[in-house]
């Protein structure tokens, strides 16, 4: 079951970054919310970079809003290169000149170091980094991504600013269990562009272009089930695995 952060006292953060091709187009999402109880969300693209370099930016972006904001900070993110860059491998990189193990240059160096300076100025133990994994449903991880997506496709993505209270993102529902999942000792790979985003309402499937789509479209429906395809195998697995016949869609 989700737990409800203490927002009165926490300042509560979600962020994600998305492109359309890796490298290509663009595009970054968070989702602030402070202690005296306003939610900021935030977002930006680019027309070429990559998804590490969005997720970075959107996390860089949200600590920069929140630097005249006291207290301690949960950052929520599916990015485990953010996470475990700035938890572990900085130190290494910069004890070698900012190279890895294999004597190359740090990718994204420059984005590090703004990082790392605004985590720096907070105190590292001011700051929980937190794991969650995406497209599975958690409200803050699928409302940036949902920006994130927007953004990168040029759409329309209108960001929120005001009270928690108005706010229709269940945005302090988050996982109990947010630890960093087993890896490689090395940055993980970028993340595979979606092929479609599908959904089943009533028994019935529907493909979807975007998230933000997919996300309108099951939202508040009970018994929806939704997710991310990477392929038109994927696509048809994740159907059947719902028990629907692909030749339905």
């Amino acid at each position: 079951m989700p737990v409800v952060p203490a927002a009165s006292s926490r300042t509560v953060i979600f962020c994600d970054g998305a492109t359309k091709q890796n490298p290509g187009p663009g595009g970054w999402g968070a989702v602030v919310v402070t202690p005296d109880g306003r939610v900021t969300e935030l977002g930006g693209a680019m027309s070429h970079t990559t998804n590490n370099r969005m997720e970075l930016t959107a996390a860089i972006s949200a600590l920069e809003r929140v630097q005249s904001v006291g207290g301690p900070l949960d950052v929520y993110t599916d990015s485990t290169y953010v996470i475990k860059g700035i938890r572990e491998w900085i130190w290494a990189w910069r004890r070698r000149g900012w190279k890895t193990v294999e004597g190359n240059d740090v990718l994204n160096r420059d984005l590090w170091e703004v990082m790392s300076a605004l985590v720096q100025a907070r105190g590292t133990s001011a700051i929980e980094w937190h794991y969650v994994r995406g497209h599975v449903g958690t409200p803050g991880n699928e409302r940036c991504d949902a920006i994130a997506d927007g953004l990168a496709r040029h759409t329309d993505v209108r960001l929120y600013s005001g009270p928690l209270a108005a706010y229709d993102v269940d945005i302090l529902d988050v996982p109990t269990d947010t630890a960093v999942p087993a890896r490689s000792s090395g940055p993980r790979k970028e993340k595979v562009a979606a092929h479609s985003y599908v959904s089943v309402v009533d028994g019935r499937p529907t493909r979807h272009a975007t998230w933000a789509e997919c996300e309108r479209y099951v939202k508040g429906r009970s018994g929806a089930k939704f997710k991310k395809s990477i392929s038109a195998a994927d696509e048809a697995a994740i159907l059947r695995s719902w028990n629907v016949d692909p030749l339905d869609l």
